[in-house]
């Protein structure tokens, strides 16, 4: 899945995007690796994913890749 996954995020495609952060994020087909979950989920995000912008929100809230930020988790 991480294979389908990646080639459709650099292709630019939100959901796929999404789902890459997520599994870097629970280490699922790939090492957990925080920052570049961060970096999936921002980029999902951006183009308006949902669940996304929640999750990204989440991360900076409970400072996971990032330094803990309530105000930009609020963005």
């Amino acid at each position: 899945a991480v294979k389908w996954f990646r080639l459709a995020a650099e292709q630019g495609y939100a959901h796929a995007q999404y789902n890459l952060g997520l599994m870097y994020r629970k280490g699922k087909g790939v090492p957990q690796d925080d920052k570049t979950a961060l970096k999936w989920y921002r980029l999902a995000a951006e183009q308006g994913d949902a669940d996304a912008q929640f999750n990204l929100g989440v991360m900076y809230v409970k400072g996971k890749g990032v330094p803990q930020n309530f105000e930009t988790a609020v963005k």
